[in-house]
C-alpha cells in the first residue's frame, strides 16, 4: 500500500487494518462526499472487511430456501413444545435481520419476510466458536439464511433454533430505529424500499392493492370481457380532456404523446367486433400534483356493446361491493373516520343540475344563466376563461359546492354536452348527455357514458374542441380523423367507463393521499448537498 493509500485510509479512519479496505474505496468516497460516513457505517464496512479476510462472501448465490416464515407461522404457531419436538423436521428459511439481542454466548434475533417476523436463536454451543464469532459480525438489516428446528421459549414464543446461519446479503446502511421508523413523508416515498422494510402498514397497503386489481380482473373476466392492451405512446392524445406529456420518436422523427386515456383505441376495438373489452394500465396527465392527483396513475377502462350508461351503474355497484367484501371483509367500510356503505342498492342517483340545487344549495337562477354562474364562480376564487361555455362554468360550480359533500356513493348523471365531447346526447334534451360520474368520499371515482357513435356529431364536437383549444384551453380534445373514420364503419351502441384504481385503493385502504397507494410517486430530484 503506497503513501497515498495510507493517507486515504487515515482520512476515513476505519476501525480495521485489512487489505480489503480498498474493495470499499468507491463506497467510502461516495459516502464521504455525501457527508454520510458516520461511525455506524464505518463499523459495518470494517466487519465486511473482516468477513472477506476470513474467506466468506458478502453476497453468495448458492443458498436454497425451502420454507417460508409465513408457512411456519401459519402451520405451527400455537403448537406446544411436545408437538414441535414431535415434528422431527429441519426448516431452511431466509430473511432480513430486524432485531438482535445478544447475551454473551447466545443471541435472539428476528427475521423478517415481507411484513411477517419470526424469532430465531443462535448459540456458541450449537454453531461452534468460529461460526458464532462470524455470526456476531452480522448486523440488523443483513439478509441471512438459517437452517434449524422449532421450539418454544419460556415465554411461549415460537422460535427457530439455528444450526447453521449464513450471510446472504450485507447491509451497509442501518435501518431506521424500531420505534421511530421513517417519519419524513418525502423520505418514505423516495426511499420506498426502506419504508416497506420498516413499516408493516405500508407493505400491507400494497399487498391489498394487488388483491384489489386481481379481483377487478376476475370480475370482468367472469362476465366475458376481454382484457387488451392499447398504445401508451400516441400521435394524437385523446379520450379525455387533459394536458398530455410530450415525447419524441427519433427513428421516425415524430412527436408523440403519452396517453391521457385508452378510450379511443378501445372503442376502435368495439368497431372491430370485440363487444366487451377492458384495459388496466397507466395513464399520464401533465397536470398538478395533490393528495388526489399524480401525473402517472392507473386506470381501468371498459366498454360494453349494446349496453347503456344505466347498465354501468348497476355493474359498478356490483364491482365495488364485491371488491370491498373480498378484500375488506364487508361492504360497509370506514374511511377517514366515516362509515361508507358500498352495499348495492344504497347508492344515490341524481342528475347534475339536481345536485347543484339540492346538494350545492344553488337556485336555478344562479347556475342556468351564464353571467350569474360566472359571477358566483369568480366570487369563490375561481377563474372563468374567455370562450368557456355555460356547461364548463356549471362544472366549476359543481367542483366548489357539490363534490366535497358527496361522501356516500353518488352517481351524478346527465352532464352538460359542453363538457362531454365523447358522450351520446340525451334523446329528450340535446343540451345534456347520457353520462355519469361516480363520487365517493368527496372525490370522483369513475366516469362513464353511453358512447357517441354518430361520426357526424363526433366531428362537430371535435371541431368545437379544436376552437376551444385555439382559444387557450390546453385540455381541450384534439381532432382525430382516424377515430372518426372508425366510427364511419359503424360502432354498435356502446357504454364505456373509466375507474381510477388509485383512488379506489385509497378508499379501501383508508388513505387520504394518493401517494400512499403508489409505490413510487413522482417527486422532485434530490438536491445534492
Amino acid at each position: 500500500m503506497g503513501t497515498d493509500d495510507h493517507a486515504k485510509r487515515k482520512q476515513f479512519k476505519l476501525p480495521v487494518k485489512s487489505p480489503r479496505v480498498e474493495d470499499f474505496r468507491p463506497l467510502l468516497e461516495a459516502l464521504d462526499a455525501g457527508g454520510e460516513l458516520n461511525e455506524v457505517l464505518k463499523n459495518r464496512i470494517a466487519k465486511a472487511c473482516q468477513l472477506l479476510d476470513e474467506g466468506h462472501e458478502l453476497y453468495p448465490n448458492d443458498f436454497t430456501k425451502t420454507d417460508s416464515l409465513a408457512g411456519i407461522l401459519e402451520n405451527y404457531d400455537g403448537h406446544d413444545e411436545a408437538a414441535l419436538s414431535a415434528l422431527n423436521r429441519v426448516f431452511t428459511v431466509a430473511g432480513r435481520v430486524v432485531s438482535l439481542r445478544s447475551f454473551g454466548k447466545v443471541t435472539f434475533f428476528h427475521l423478517q419476510e415481507g411484513s411477517l417476523r419470526l424469532q430465531c436463536f443462535a448459540s456458541r454451543e450449537d454453531l461452534g466458536p468460529e461460526a458464532y464469532t462470524r455470526f456476531k459480525k452480522y448486523d440488523i438489516g443483513d439478509i441471512v439464511g438459517l437452517t434449524g428446528t422449532l421450539f418454544l421459549t419460556k415465554t411461549g414464543e415460537l422460535t427457530l433454533h439455528g444450526a447453521d446461519i449464513r450471510l446472504l446479503s450485507k447491509s451497509f446502511r442501518p435501518l431506521p430505529e424500531k420505534y421511530h421508523g421513517l417519519k419524513d413523508v418525502e423520505t418514505r416515498y423516495r426511499q420506498r424500499y426502506v419504508d416497506l422494510i420498516v413499516t408493516p402498514k405500508t407493505s400491507e397497503i400494497f399487498r391489498k392493492r394487488s388483491r384489489i386489481i386481481s379481483e377487478m380482473r376476475r370480475f370482468f373476466d367472469e362476465r366475458g370481457f376481454l382484457e387488451v392492451e392499447t398504445p401508451t405512446m400516441q400521435a394524437i392524445p385523446g379520450g379525455a380532456t387533459a394536458k398530455p406529456f410530450e415525447t419524441h420518436h427519433n427513428a421516425l422523427d415524430m412527436g408523440l404523446f403519452l396517453r391521457i386515456a385508452p378510450e379511443l383505441y378501445l372503442k376502435r376495438l368495439v368497431v372491430g367486433g370485440f363487444e366487451k373489452v377492458y384495459e388496466i394500465g397507466r395513464n399520464f396527465r401533465n397536470e398538478g400534483i395533490s393528495t388526489k392527483h399524480n401525473p402517472e396513475f392507473t386506470m381501468c377502462e371498459f366498454y360494453w356493446a349494446y349496453a347503456r350508461f344505466t347498465d354501468l351503474m348497476d355493474l359498478t355497484e356490483a364491482l365495488f361491493s364485491r371488491i370491498a367484501q373480498t378484500v375488506c371483509g364487508d361492504t360497509v367500510i370506514e374511511y377517514q373516520g366515516r362509515e361508507i356503505d358500498l352495499t348495492p342498492g344504497h347508492w344515490t342517483r341524481m342528475t347534475f343540475h339536481q345536485s347543484l340545487e339540492e346538494i350545492g344549495g344553488l337556485s336555478p337562477e344562479m347556475f342556468r344563466d351564464f353571467d350569474a354562474a360566472k359571477a358566483h364562480v369568480e366570487k369563490n376564487g375561481e377563474k372563468v376563461l374567455k370562450g368557456e361555455k355555460l356547461g364548463k362554468v356549471q362544472a366549476k360550480l359543481f367542483d366548489i359546492f357539490v363534490e366535497p359533500r358527496l361522501i356516500q356513493p353518488h352517481f351524478i348523471y346527465h352532464y352538460p354536452t359542453d363538457i362531454s365531447p365523447l358522450s351520446r346526447r340525451n334523446k329528450d334534451n340535446p343540451a345534456i348527455t347520457d353520462r355519469f360520474e361516480l363520487f365517493i368520499a368527496g372525490r370522483e371515482m369513475a366516469n362513464a357514458f353511453s358512447e357517441l357513435n354518430d361520426p357526424v356529431d363526433q366531428r362537430l364536437r371535435f371541431e368545437e374542441q379544436v376552437r376551444e383549444k385555439e382559444a387557450g384551453d390546453d385540455e381541450a380534445h384534439r381532432m382525430d380523423e382516424d377515430y372518426i373514420r372508425a366510427l364511419e364503419y359503424g360502432m354498435p351502441p356502446t357504454a364505456g367507463q373509466g375507474i381510477g384504481i388509485d383512488r379506489l385503493i385509497m378508499l379501501l385502504t383508508d388513505q387520504s393521499s394518493i401517494r400512499e397507494v403508489i409505490l413510487f410517486p413522482l417527486l422532485r430530484p434530490e438536491v445534492s448537498s
